[in-house]
């Protein structure tokens, strides 16, 4: 299967689908080849596509300051993607021909690392791995198996960045979740 580094340099010629046309670039992931914890968002924003990693807005910067609060992990002992490598136009929901065409990419980078733990941010992320139609407010509060791993659903920071208190302290309680199931592992 080779390295993470290996299949991010694969990736980063991809033409699977039509996003590859307007993207700045692939927006692989970002962390330890070797974490425990995996976390996976949607895909990539404005910001995410020009800098070429995940996260690195408002809503990464909440992501980190809570990882640290509620799990004591830091962004560098996590290894962070999207469903999709690509900037969706106007940031809308990739739809699911850019799924498919990226889904191998996904899960290549879940056989390489071999994580403990899958953290999926938002609807989209919990749907797309669970393969259901539920919603996150029906999905997270549990954890499910996930081949090897424990996967944790919860909010994206985003929704708590709206001012959502809801969100914020489903966001809060799922990393502890994942600092439990990281502990029990």
């Amino acid at each position: 299967m080779g390295t993470i580094a290996d299949l991010s340099a694969d990736a980063a010629g991809c033409t699977r689908c039509a996003l590859a046309v307007g993207r700045t670039q692939v927006v692989f992931g970002d962390g330890a080849p070797d974490a425990r914890v995996v976390i996976v968002g949607e895909a990539p924003g404005r910001d995410e596509d020009l800098q070429g990693r995940p996260f690195v807005g408002r809503s990464g910067q909440l992501l980190e300051r809570l990882l640290g609060e509620e799990a004591g992990l830091s962004r560098a002992d996590c290894y962070i993607t999207n469903v999709c490598k690509c900037r969706p136009p106007g940031n809308r929901d990739p739809d699911a021909a850019e799924v498919a065409a990226c889904r191998p990419w996904l899960e290549g980078q879940m056989e390489v690392l071999r994580p403990a733990v899958v953290l999926t941010l938002g609807n989209f992320a919990a749907r797309a791995l669970l393969q259901t139609t539920e919603g996150i407010t029906r999905l997270r509060g549990r954890t499910y198996p996930f081949g090897s791993a424990v996967l944790v659903p919860t909010f994206h920071p985003s929704a708590a960045l709206r001012g959502n208190p809801v969100a914020m302290a489903g966001l809060r309680a799922d990393l502890v979740r994942v600092a439990s199931v990281l502990g029990a592992a």
